[in-house]
């Protein structure tokens, strides 16, 4: 990734006097503010709009900066590199707005998702979060591999495995414990779940770094970012935790998803740990924002969507710390992350919906359940694939007898084989399933 340029001169004593008269005359005054209420861009853009138009970048620059000025203020210590600001353009308003009116309440997003299932889709997003976080941190695993390995409970067989399958045992914790007031301890079980096994040196799973033997490169190992001495980490951490527990009284009010936004930057601007920092930061961004009633935010994979662009998220941290910690970029590009995913599962809803809607239709005059009916569509969709109880048992958390129990029944159905594979009792579709099905046989 190309690191972004920085302004690299002042912009606070200028006299806008010569430039508006020739903003005016061109036309370009009223454009200016527009587009950076709707996009807020960053340094570079404006500079090449300059460069199209004729106009000095330094004047341009000058003025986008004083049109941002009415800024909110986040101190988070009494060290100027720990003050932060952030602006209220209209595309955080509107993404906010929409977001509000979707993750949480008991209306739309009641009705999204069917309450029957639920558990099904939680078990499944959950995963999906584990694997996509793990990934955007270098696991190499197809999600084919670690989904099975997930849903059929098997022992991770590496790193990337055991990386995925820590972050989905995180993710389950952080939903059944979303009332816990934040602690250092909190935190630290949190980083000690996420890095369990992965870590070149175990001491360090669930500890605060105790060296600045760290640098935040990119692959060609240019030095983007130096983390703050681990010396600070201890009074940093502190600060953190009153602010994600709304104790801060510096801040003021700051809308709860920009604040889960927020915590989620300061661990990866922080560092406070070896390793495991992005995948801590995400999950303490649902534990947030779960606590605060998003709950619809917990069957969504926002990592999925960082992962389709991963450098658009370094970015997002560069354009904050290049231009005078200002939030904005971060919190725009979190925001449409979280807008994304929301499509993302609507339309994932959607899919399951029409699929099921074909499986009732061909099993119509089967008495089945969702579980059952679950492994009928993915067998439609793959007959090369098989169950097990522990799989069943997994993805929609009843008890192993229950599993095996919906499992036989569609061997009785002739809808199943049982094959033992040593000692594991496994299940395939029949040959020809789906024309079985179609046909109506059993």
């Amino acid at each position: 990734m190309k690191k972004p340029e920085k302004p690299g001169f002042s912009y606070h004593s200028k006299d806008y006097g010569d430039l508006l008269l020739e903003l005016s005359k061109k036309n370009k005054l009223t454009y200016i503010i527009k587009i950076d209420d709707e996009e807020y861009p960053y340094f570079e853009k404006w500079k090449y709009w300059a460069k199209k138009e004729g106009l000095s970048i330094e004047s341009i620059w000058s003025f986008v900066k004083y049109n941002r000025h009415n800024k909110k203020s986040i101190a988070i210590d009494k060290n100027p590199l720990f003050e932060f600001y952030f602006s209220n353009p209209s595309i955080i308003q509107q993404h906010l707005h929409n977001l509000d009116l979707n993750l949480g309440g008991t209306l739309q997003s009641d009705s999204l998702i069917p309450e029957q299932e639920k558990n099904s889709y939680l078990l499944s997003s959950i995963m999906e979060e584990a694997i996509a976080s793990s990934q955007i941190e270098g696991a190499a695993t197809t999600r084919r591999i670690a989904k099975e390995m997930l849903e059929k409970n098997h022992a991770p067989i590496n790193k990337s495995q055991q990386m995925i399958h820590n972050n989905y045992i995180t993710m389950k914790w952080i939903v059944e414990n979303k009332n816990t007031e934040l602690t250092k301890d909190v935190l630290l079980h949190i980083h000690q779940l996420i890095t369990y096994k992965t870590l070149d040196n175990p001491e360090y799973e669930g500890k605060l770094r105790d060296n600045n033997n760290i640098n935040i490169v990119d692959e060609t190992n240019e030095i983007f970012y130096t983390p703050p001495s681990y010396e600070h980490l201890e009074a940093l951490i502190k600060q953190f935790i009153k602010v994600a527990n709304d104790k801060n009284t510096n801040e003021g009010f700051i809308h709860p998803i920009l604040k889960g936004i927020l915590l989620h930057f300061l661990i990866g601007y922080v560092h406070p740990f070896v390793d495991g920092n992005g995948r801590t930061a995400r999950a303490l961004f649902y534990w947030y924002l779960i606590k605060k009633g998003y709950w619809l935010i917990v069957y969504m994979s926002v990592s999925r969507i960082i992962l389709k662009a991963k450098a658009q998220y370094a970015r997002a941290y560069l354009h904050t710390e290049y231009d005078d910690n200002d939030l904005t970029y971060f919190f725009i590009y979190n925001l449409k992350c979280i807008s994304d995913a929301l499509e993302e599962l609507k339309l994932y809803i959607d899919r399951k919906m029409k699929e099921k809607s074909t499986t009732i239709q061909l099993l119509k005059n089967h008495n089945l359940n969702e579980r059952q009916l679950f492994v009928l569509q993915d067998l439609l969709k793959d007959p090369n694939q098989y169950f097990t109880a522990k799989q069943i048992e997994t993805k929609f958390a009843v008890s192993n007898q229950t599993a095996r129990t919906d499992l036989l029944k569609l061997v009785d159905e002739k809808l199943l084989v049982q094959r033992n594979i040593g000692r594991l009792m496994t299940f395939f579709g029949v040959e020809n399933l789906d024309k079985i099905l179609k046909k109506g046989q059993r």
